[in-house]
């Protein structure tokens, strides 16, 4: 993308804010049903071992535990400073790893395992490394030199001695929220954190042997300007993190009770929101960050950006992430899993979780098996996302369809993005342009045919 300031139309804007998916998923999880249980899970696994090339695996290990609540947050976390909850939590996990390895070849490599919340530091190190212990016993972790272990942190609760001792377990790359440095944003948000101790927290996984730290960012939070965003920006830009995640804040007071503290009117209105990620992007790319997708930036030589290059890049639950073609096993309450052509989610209700789990069964109570269009749209929303261009022959090739015809009505809805300049459609291509990937949303909602039935739950806004 270029780094030129973009022209941004208020009224282009006002038509194409609409409710919308996030695309970390397709189908979307409100479309995940309640007759996906522990057993379809089971058959799931054992059906994706028989494949004629052993898929990789993903891991995700989900930690609700929060000492206090963010405002903005839509995450499912548990505000508490009861520490002593940890390891009964922790404890649980390994059982849940036990149960799902025992169906999984040890043939299959794990290349990835991610502790995300929440606030995973809420565990204490022995209890992460107990939980990594589990996953070396129940499965087999990758020898790759690119094998990622991950976990996101919180540098409020975090100590440098602490990273010192993540680093020491095998943790290679950190996820530092940060959200936003200013001082009225911060208040506005309940989350008051210094420059001084996120910068520290850098540097002590940079000093203890961390390959890759990012910094996440949100725009569109209550009293950003462009100029105070800005200030964060070259703040983040001067620390260099080797990745930089910039989400779109959604407003949902009526899904999530901690919204509700915020006040309305001082959120940005549509045409501030999207200013404030063109600014970013243009800070950003200024300063030699690649434009990954929706909301996430990279070095050159991150392997975030040779991903994308080699055409490997992935969006899943855990964003945009480096191991394309694998199966995602999610433990852990309300983790989701995507394992062959199915999704499935753990109970959100920490109680049902605990129960699953105690009672020696997958906690799998929800989810949905993908028919042969599932797959091909999901093809065709992860190019857009990941690359934001669609190689038709590619797709036709790979599903045995001729695009045109079967895609018809979807063209005929990107008409209007073409006609506004967000898409170019030629013979064997679909690419978005730079405004367009500001909108990247509204091009895969051409390409989603469960827009024409009701969502369960409300849905963000695309800007």
């Amino acid at each position: 993308m270029s780094a030129a300031p973009l022209a941004i139309d208020p009224a282009l804007l006002r038509r194409y804010d609409r409710p919308g998916p996030r695309y970390t998923s397709y189908p979307p999880a409100p479309h995940f049903g309640p007759n996906f249980g522990a057993a379809a899970l089971r058959d799931a696994i054992v059906e994706s071992n028989g494949d004629p090339i052993p898929r990789a695996l993903s891991l995700y290990v989900h930690v609700p535990f929060c000492a206090s609540p963010c405002f903005y947050c839509g995450c499912n976390r548990i505000i508490t400073r009861d520490r002593s909850r940890g390891p009964a939590y922790a404890a649980r996990i390994v059982r849940e790893l036990a149960m799902t390895g025992a169906l999984v070849d040890r043939d299959r490599d794990v290349v990835q395992v991610h502790f995300g919340g929440g606030t995973p530091n809420f565990l204490a190190p022995a209890e992460l490394a107990g939980i990594l212990d589990a996953v070396k016993r129940h499965f087999t972790l990758s020898p790759r030199p690119d094998r990622d272990i991950s976990i996101e942190i919180d540098p409020r609760t975090v100590s440098v001695d602490d990273v010192a001792e993540l680093a020491a377990l095998g943790f290679d790359r950190a996820s530092l929220g940060v959200q936003d440095f200013d001082p009225d944003v911060q208040r506005a948000v309940n989350r008051i954190q210094s420059v001084a101790e996120t910068l520290d927290v850098i540097a002590a996984c940079r000093a203890n042997g961390m390959r890759s730290v990012s910094v996440d960012l949100i725009y569109g939070l209550p009293l950003q300007t462009v100029t105070s965003f800005s200030r964060t920006l070259a703040t983040v830009i001067e620390a260099r993190p080797d990745r930089v995640a910039i989400y779109g804040y959604a407003h949902l007071p009526q899904r999530f009770k901690a919204q509700r503290h915020i006040v309305e009117g001082d959120l940005p209105a549509a045409e501030a929101k999207l200013a404030l990620l063109a600014c970013a992007i243009r800070m950003l790319t200024a300063a030699g960050y690649v434009y990954i997708g929706m909301d996430h930036f990279a070095l050159p030589d991150d392997e975030l950006a040779r991903a994308q290059r080699h055409g490997t890049l992935q969006r899943n639950f855990m964003g945009y992430t480096t191991h394309a073609q694998t199966d995602l096993i999610g433990v852990g309450v309300s983790a989701i899993s995507h394992v062959g052509s199915t999704f499935s989610q753990n109970p959100r209700e920490l109680p049902l979780w605990e129960a699953a789990i105690d009672s020696g069964t997958l906690p799998a109570c929800r989810g949905v098996w993908l028919d042969a269009d599932d797959v091909l749209r999901a093809d065709v929303i992860q190019s857009l996302m990941c690359h934001g261009s669609v190689a038709i022959p590619d797709i036709e090739a790979r599903h045995g369809i001729e695009f045109a015809g079967y895609f018809a009505n979807s063209l005929t809805q990107l008409a209007p993005l073409v006609a506004d300049g967000l898409v170019r459609i030629e013979r064997d291509r679909i690419d978005v342009t730079d405004v367009g990937r500001l909108l990247l949303r509204n091009v895969a909602m051409c390409f989603d045919r469960y827009l024409e039935t009701s969502t369960v739950v409300p849905l963000s806004r695309a800007i």
